[in-house]
């Protein structure tokens, strides 16, 4: 048996010092504290195990503590003479009942050193002074101050852990082997980079790991080094002894597999007793996933069958958590944290980080005897510093470094460099050169000609965008909100999803993913707001209390260099805005386990219609003075208001902007690969006729793409059928009283 767990009571003598009286048993444990006389007793019971291994375990179980007064009266002896004290002493005996396997009461009074069975409790009082004045017959008043009782005593349990003598010891204990695997092995440690510039850390926290017996948790943000910090400190701790003693898993790990009811409580004791075999401490990735894991909640969790192992001292874990994480195990299992030793591990200053990412680098282009070049590692901490502010130092700088180093090898250059940095983040990211580097300037009246060139007859909505892409390239937004929250208010069909198109492009369009997905707006997290209207509709959006996230947090995690749209915001439940106010406020969002969200590199685009309704506020048109701004402060919530950056009015289009509308639609059709070879152009008749026919007063110019296919591409697309010689040839199309008709020009040079 691994470990045998001793009944202990503890208690402090008149000189000072403490005692641990083993139960049912005999031993006693001295030291100077609590802690040091179990320690005490500890060893030797530990000896005696080994040694006599015919001992049996204790057979006392539920004890309780009592105290039985006894009136006990010295005496002196002189001789063959015998003086009685005047007065007795009214003596407060030390008692522990229990009960054994059998059902039979015992005793033990761990002060006079007797144990004893009795039939019944109605006799234990008379039992107790019975032994008690046999034990203390004859003995003077200055020996009986000697049994005197201690101010206060505590039971408590005292693990044991134990195996036959001569018995070797596992190397790698069976069911231990099958979901951990050993930390402080070369193999393990090859997914650990080095916790560079924490060294003072790793020999405290490797001290710890060696010398005291708690469980240890190591607190800190996402990314912050914990896992570096805990790997290091494993190998230090090993080297001063006890090789294979740190097994590493996941909460994953441990139920893996486990489809019966106590099939993972008979695993995860196994692990229990595993570990007490060889003394090993188990190192979790996740303290919340403890939390999460096992059962159907926190009571029934892994982390709820651990923790009376944790509290007894069977078991000791090594585990990581970041604050948000530390709070939610407080809330969903109050006690549980309690039983760790917290060490805190904080981000780096930037002078550190910088050192830090210049050793990261140097030590991964090593291997494949790249050089680096001078600034490299200042261009990542810069980037980072200002695209990606809220992420603590080392964190995902490091594992960029060590990206960038395995990307210039595969492409065979013999020298990191600042220029590759940025390139790299550039792919990762979408954002252009433009704003990622400092000596590329940007001329507002440039971006402003690429809005209007996108966007038609929107110029203050055009201008708006423009502000937001300045103020990010002149770092001036604040790092701890989104770049900005937009409200796009307007009658339907006048560009308002256009323009959030638009800012996703020219921000975000030039990573990797952008070639990937031609045609479509790259980075734009598109949400129908009219979804999220229902009593549940903020667990569907953000994720139910215990189920999996919901698809923004799922989409934003995925791609956190994105413009978010949510299309008619008005739409959604008032526990939808609630939610929303803390993302605009402190750009993240934190679940019910402290799992964080972050949109602090999103651009948030909301669309509404509010106001398009009253007076001549259609989409075609003038405005008629609706004042959007009004409507929107009327319906939403001061508090909810209060949070957006602008709110951007988009005017009804004018006549002029729907013919232009229409070249850009026939432009796009002109386009298309099954055209390859032939060159359409169009006749202004035919523009004003779909300008006319497509556009709607109520619906804006959607219509006019659905015109367009019906009136161009499909009567198109039957004339080139019929006429084949047309291939690679000039096609015009015009508007006739019969319709649009096409004629083949001369041959395309």
């Amino acid at each position: 048996m691994p470990t045998v767990r001793y009944p202990v009571v503890v208690y402090r003598d008149p000189a000072g010092g403490c005692h641990a009286a083993a139960l049912d048993h005999g031993a006693v444990g001295f030291g100077s504290s609590a802690a040091d006389a179990k320690a005490d007793l500890r060893d030797f019971l530990t000896w005696e195990h080994r040694h006599r291994p015919w001992v049996a375990p204790p057979d006392f179980l539920d004890p309780e503590l009592r105290w039985v007064r006894v009136a006990v009266r010295p005496e002196y002896r002189t001789g063959d003479r015998l003086h009685p004290s005047a007065e007795a002493v009214d003596l407060r005996v030390l008692v522990v009942t229990a009960v054994r396997a059998s059902g039979q009461p015992a005793a033990d009074l761990p002060q006079l050193g007797y144990r004893f069975d009795y039939p019944d409790a109605k006799e234990l009082p008379d039992l107790v002074r019975r032994y008690t004045l046999q034990k203390l017959e004859g003995l003077t008043p200055a020996q009986v101050a000697g049994f005197f009782p201690p101010a206060e005593a505590d039971l408590d349990t005292l693990p044991v852990r134990v195996r036959e003598a001569g018995a070797a010891v596992k190397e790698a204990p069976e069911t231990l082997a099958r979901v951990a695997e050993p930390l402080g092995d070369r193999a393990a440690r090859k997914g650990f980079a080095r916790a560079w510039g924490r060294e003072p850390e790793v020999a405290a926290l490797a001290k710890t790991l060696h010398d005291e017996t708690a469980s240890v948790l190591l607190v800190g943000d996402a990314g912050v080094g914990k896992s570096t910090l805990l790997a290091d400190a494993v190998k230090d701790a090993e080297r001063r002894g006890g090789k294979r003693r740190f097994w590493l898993t996941s909460a994953g790990r441990l139920v893996a597999g486990m489809k019966y009811l106590g099939q993972w409580e008979e695993r995860v004791e196994q692990v229990v007793a595993d570990l007490g075999e060889i003394g090993g401490v188990l190192c979790v990735d996740r303290l919340l996933d403890l939390v999460r894991r096992g059962g159907t909640g926190p009571g029934d969790s892994i982390a709820a069958f651990l923790a009376p192992y944790l509290a007894r001292g069977e078991v000791r874990v090594a585990a990581e958590a970041t604050p948000a994480e530390l709070d939610a195990c407080r809330r969903l299992l109050p006690g549980f944290a309690d039983l760790f030793q917290v060490v805190p591990v904080r981000a780096f200053e930037p002078a550190a980080a910088l050192a830090v990412i210049d050793k990261q680098l140097a030590t991964a282009a090593s291997g494949p005897g790249l050089n680096v070049g001078r600034g490299t590692g200042e261009s990542i901490v810069r980037l980072f510093r200002r695209f990606q502010p809220y992420a603590p130092f080392p964190g995902p700088a490091a594992g960029f470094a060590r990206e960038l180093v395995d990307a210039t090898a595969r492409k065979g250059v013999k020298e990191v460099t600042a220029d590759a940095a940025v390139t790299r983040f550039r792919a990762r990211t979408g954002l252009p050169d433009l704003l990622l580097r400092d000596e590329r300037t940007l001329d507002r009246v440039d971006v402003l000609g690429w809005f209007t060139g996108r966007v038609i007859d929107q110029p203050a909505a055009c201008a708006a965008a423009a502000d937001v892409v300045t103020a990010i390239k002149a770092g001036v937004t604040d790092p701890g909100r989104p770049p900005a929250v937009l409200l796009f208010c307007g009658p339907t069909g006048v560009g308002k999803t256009e323009l959030a198109k638009a800012l996703a492009e020219y921000l975000y369009g030039h990573g990797e993913d952008a070639a990937k997905r031609p045609g479509e707006a790259p980075r734009l997290v598109r949400l129908d707001m009219s979804e999220y209207g229902g009593f549940d509709a903020a667990a569907r959006l953000l994720g139910p209390p215990h189920g999996e996230p919901g698809e923004l947090v799922k989409r934003v995690r995925r791609e956190p260099f994105c413009v978010l749209l949510l299309d008619e915001v008005e739409k959604a439940s008032a526990e939808v805005f609630d939610a929303l106010m803390g993302v605009f406020d402190e750009g993240r969002l934190t679940d019910q386990y402290g799992r964080v969200t972050d949109f602090r590199s999103a651009v948030i685009v909301m669309t509404s219609n509010l106001g398009a309704g009253r007076g001549g506020a259609v989409g075609f048109g003038p405005s008629g003075g609706v004042n959007y701004t009004g409507a929107a402060m009327a319906f939403f919530r001061p508090e909810f208001f209060n949070r957006l950056d602008a709110v951007v009015t988009f005017d009804p289009l004018g006549p002029a902007a729907v013919e232009r509308i229409a070249c850009r639609e026939l432009a796009a059709v002109a386009r298309r690969d099954g055209l390859a070879g032939v060159t359409v152009t169009w006749t202004d008749r035919l523009v004003a006729h779909l300008a006319a026919v497509g556009f709607d007063a109520r619906y804006g110019a959607r219509p006019l793409q659905r015109t367009v296919e019906r009136e161009v591409v499909a009567p198109l697309a039957r004339w080139l059928l019929a006429n084949p010689a047309a291939a690679g040839r000039a096609v015009v199309a015009d508007h006739t009283a019969g319709g649009v008709t096409f004629a083949a020009g001369p041959y395309n040079r």
